[in-house]
């Protein structure tokens, strides 16, 4: 397939094959979307592809700033060029032309920008391979390129316009429209989504709310779908680790219980609602659950004795005996 790809690219254009080509651009071709949520303030870029690690060369973003989708035959320079301009106060009209100015490749890029407002741009270069083109809409942008048919754009326009719901549940729906549509000509391989903050805390830790990736995959975008899942979990579970730390443990609970309501056949999010079910003096509700992580796995009870020297368990000596015999 990429002997092909070579003998297309070299003929469509006059510039000789080692001056198109670099090792930072590769054959990158795929459909994506970038948009912001206009409640949270919160931008997000999303991506599937018939390429190995697709999120390490197209997805791009920094709180308070905007997020990137660079694709076709990608120039990655676009992700942080394209960033730092804006951050310096271009409007992503502006940073997109300057970085398509002088890039001898732009006929085949495909690109798009998004800042904290929502403005947008969007380039599908005019070398894309077919079928390709891109479609904007009220804070949003879908772009695709090498696609089987012409209907994904639309299709994926149309998906995160009438979904409702987070952020990444209405990219995650533009994605599903892309692929009933048949997506990539070669099919898929991985996936990735990333989102930041409208607006920087100052903490870069804290600016990433969502930074996941599926490099090599049969079915990239329902795993990355179950990552989703699974992330949404864990960020009740951190929720209620912080609950834990400064001693309420009542809110630690309740957030604990939603981790565990989206796993829960999961050992670790049910031993800490459990943990904090004791902490609560809900003893007798505690303990059938406990005993049942025990049977499954002893390291669970030999880590509780350790919660009393933390102070992340505290219980009088006389329960703790109970919960070491159940």
């Amino acid at each position: 397939m990429k002997k092909i790809l070579f003998i297309f690219i070299f003929s469509c254009s006059q510039m000789t094959f080692s001056q198109l080509y670099k090792k930072s651009e590769p054959f990158t071709h795929t459909y994506s979307i970038v948009a912001r949520d206009s409640v949270t303030g919160d931008m997000g870029v999303a991506v599937q592809s018939h390429w190995f690690s697709v999120g390490s060369v197209v997805t791009y973003g920094k709180a308070g700033v905007g997020v990137v989708a660079t694709q076709s035959l990608v120039n990655p320079s676009y992700g942080p060029k394209g960033l730092a301009l804006m951050e310096q106060g271009l409007s992503p009209r502006q940073a997109l032309d300057v970085l398509l100015a002088n890039d001898s490749g732009e006929m085949y890029r495909q690109v798009a920008f998004l800042d904290t407002k929502g403005d947008l741009a969007t380039h599908t270069g005019n070398l894309c391979i077919e079928e390709a083109g891109h479609q904007q809409g009220k804070n949003f942008s879908v772009q695709a390129n090498m696609m089987l048919k012409n209907t994904v754009w639309n299709a994926m326009s149309e998906a995160f316009e009438n979904s409702k719901g987070t952020l990444s549940e209405r990219l995650m729906a533009a994605m599903r429209a892309a692929e009933n549509e048949k997506g990539d000509i070669r099919g898929k391989q991985s996936a990735a989504i990333l989102i930041v903050k409208g607006q920087a805390t100052g903490n870069s830790w804290e600016d990433v709310v969502m930074d996941l990736r599926v490099e090599d995959s049969d079915n990239p975008l329902v795993e990355l779908e179950r990552l989703i899942k699974t992330h949404k979990a864990y960020d009740f579970m951190n929720q209620g680790d912080l609950a834990m730390e400064v001693g309420d443990s009542k809110k630690a609970e309740n957030l604990y219980l939603n981790a565990q309501k989206l796993f829960p056949e999961n050992l670790e999010m049910q031993y800490w609602y459990a943990i904090n079910l004791l902490n609560n003096k809900e003893y007798e509700k505690a303990h059938p659950i406990l005993k049942s992580i025990f049977k499954k796995d002893s390291n669970w009870k030999t880590l509780t004795s350790r919660l009393v020297k933390s102070k992340l368990l505290t219980i009088p000596a006389s329960e703790l005996e109970k919960v070491m015999k159940l």
